[in-house]
């Protein structure tokens, strides 16, 4: 498979890591780090030095509780590291439910939306049929961060997650887009005890059914601390075996914190299933 973004066909027949780039003050594990232009942009470099395929680029916090923000300061917190982030030569996401965002980030080049809101805000699913060209990634949630934590009785997770992202690529294909630029994110963490997002994890397999290629981002993800008794930034163990999981059952792509731990650890995948090391 392969995911048609804005300037890139990104070849999904080897895993690929998108690396976190959060450039808000109160994100759950790493917020007010980079939140200054000129660190975001340094933090852009180092990732990719570390081995990262994308950059994912977010200005709004989505943690359990988190307020929402008007689009003014979204905009002034991205747009910024975005214009730098889009000459260094990889795909760059842009990680907003923000309409008026999504519209200036496309002027300027972005080649991916990622959003967690599935494109269901006003506006959304219009600017991204009119595009034609970008990359999107629809991720399931309940509510929004502030109320998602009391959302959060399921029947059977991985069904409903699934008849979720079914049903929103559906319409999304119905405004007219080529499924080859949407990708699916079962939303680990969002609206989703521990244990269904062990579930999740467990029967990730089962979503590969709808056809497109699923993203998924277990990085510092609280589910893990609770299993390993630490805090979000002594998680880098964790979740890059969270990620080698998911990769394992079937995930394209992995969302990421910590990019050289997640590298290496699918760097020793490849060479086992390829019987060989790589030169280089």
């Amino acid at each position: 498979m392969r995911w048609l973004t804005t300037r890139h066909a990104i070849d999904l027949t080897r895993p690929r890591v998108m690396a976190i780039v959060n450039v808000t003050p109160d994100s759950f594990s790493d917020g007010g780090r980079h939140d200054e232009a000129s660190a975001a942009i340094a933090h852009c470099e180092r990732l990719l030095a570390d081995g990262a395929d994308i950059l994912d680029i977010g200005g709004e916090s989505t943690r359990p509780g988190a307020a929402l923000i008007d689009d003014a300061t979204e905009c002034a917190r991205v747009l910024p590291v975005l214009r730098a982030a889009l000459t260094l030569g990889v795909p760059v996401s842009v990680d907003t439910s923000s309409p008026a965002l999504m519209r200036q980030a496309l002027d300027l080049g972005a080649d991916i939306i990622n959003d967690v809101r599935s494109l269901r805000r006003p506006g959304a699913l219009a600017c991204l049929a009119a595009h034609g060209r970008a990359g999107i990634c629809l991720m399931h949630m309940r509510g929004e961060p502030a109320t998602m934590a009391a959302d959060t009785v399921y029947g059977d997770v991985v069904g409903e997650v699934g008849a979720f992202l079914a049903q929103r690529l559906a319409e999304v294909r119905a405004a007219g887009i080529d499924p080859e630029r949407i990708v699916l994110d079962p939303g680990i963490g969002f609206a989703k005890r521990s244990a269904h997002n062990l579930q999740l994890l467990a029967r990730q397999a089962e979503l590969l059914a709808l056809g497109r290629p699923l993203l998924v981002g277990w990085s510092r993800k609280g589910t893990l601390g609770r299993i390993t008794g630490r805090v979000a930034g002594e998680l880098q163990a964790a979740s890059a075996a969270a990620a080698l999981i998911a990769v394992v059952r079937g995930a394209a792509i992995v969302r990421v914190h910590d990019v050289r731990a997640t590298v290496d650890a699918l760097r020793v995948l490849h060479a086992v299933q390829l019987g060989r090391i790589e030169a280089g």
